[in-house]
């Protein structure tokens, strides 16, 4: 039997153990230290940088030019100048997709604008006007997208809070768990705004998916301490605390290689999108995958469960429980 074999059998059994509940003091101290430093630091950079699908604007793609071999810094002061000649402080994003081409990305312009920014582009990366394509999105339609992905949040999370408490037949466990997916929110939301990404909504779609994976993992954490509790009696040995921490132990293992799994494929999806192919999209979507799933094992781990033990302790029956099971213990011992 292998090493790796052997330490997931004692942490089932109970041979081995780590003290995930007796320690949620320091779990609670990293959550919120991460929690505001992830809005601290946004904040402080002026908050997220939504794509222009959020915000509206005017986008410009010049294919076949050759100064995407120089890089994105060359690409972006050719654009910050050409730009500038048409719209004075104008501020223009600038990035290489696909690897051939550049994206240009503008506040909205007018018809007149448009066209002029697309001579100036053309020449100045020396291509024909004809390869230098533009269009544009509304504010409305940006505000609408921006309304949607609100509303699907909200839904999510009402439907996700319903299900848990009929599921696990109390509200405790659905809060924990509501609790254990915003953290994981605000974590992974709080990546893109501390390093100046830009939200799209591939991005979006990768926090959404990462709320699923969050709330899968720690259901079925809470499954095992759900099995753990209801097998205590007036006899048993184990605190409620120590039986949900047995659970945590029993699915460490589990939660670990799942994570593992579900990393790999979304850095390598990460690694292809972003350096090899530069496909925007697949790099919004697979680094929220990447950074959530890492996020939402925690949670499940350290936060989820010590969060529920903390809700139930001063509950009378445990109280109760607890006494019955000391006073056991007290007799057992002088009985020997």
């Amino acid at each position: 039997m292998s090493k790796l074999t052997q330490f997931g059998n004692d942490l089932y059994t109970g041979a081995r153990s780590f003290d995930f509940v007796g320690r949620r003091n320091t779990w609670y101290l990293i959550a919120v230290v991460m929690v505001v430093l992830a809005i601290g630091f946004t904040a402080l950079r002026g908050g997220f940088v939504f794509g222009i699908e959020f915000r509206g604007g005017s986008e410009f793609r010049v294919e076949g030019t050759s100064v995407v071999e120089q890089g994105t810094a060359a690409a972006t002061a050719i654009a910050d100048e050409a730009v500038s000649s048409v719209v004075p402080g104008a501020n223009p994003r600038v990035s290489i997709v696909g690897g051939d081409a550049i994206r240009v990305q503008t506040e909205q312009l007018t018809p007149t604008e448009t066209e002029e920014v697309r001579a100036v582009l053309a020449e100045a990366y020396g291509v024909a006007k004809s390869d230098v394509s533009s269009s544009f999105i509304g504010a409305t339609w940006g505000a609408d997208i921006t309304r949607q992905a609100i509303i699907a949040l909200a839904v999510f999370l009402t439907l996700a809070s319903i299900v848990l408490a009929l599921y696990f037949r109390t509200w405790k466990m659905s809060l924990a768990a509501i609790i254990a997916l915003v953290h994981d929110l605000i974590i992974t939301a709080g990546i893109y705004g501390v390093f100046g990404l830009e939200i799209t909504p591939a991005a979006v779609i990768g926090f959404l998916t990462i709320l699923g994976y969050s709330l899968y993992d720690t259901v079925v954490v809470f499954d095992k301490v759900r099995e753990n509790t209801s097998e205590d009696g007036v006899e048993s040995r184990r605190t409620f605390a120590q039986s949900v921490n047995l659970a945590v132990n029993q699915t460490l293992v589990r939660s670990i290689n799942t994570s593992i799994v579900a990393v790999l494929p979304t850095a390598s999806i990460l690694f292809v999108g972003s350096i090899l192919l530069g496909a925007g999209t697949l790099r919004d979507i697979a680094l929220a995958l990447a950074v959530g799933t890492v996020v939402a094992t925690y949670s499940s781990i350290f936060l989820a469960a010590p969060l529920y033990v903390h809700l139930r302790e001063n509950e009378p029956e445990l109280k109760k429980q607890g006494s019955r099971q000391r006073v056991a213990r007290t007799e057992s011992g002088a009985v020997r």
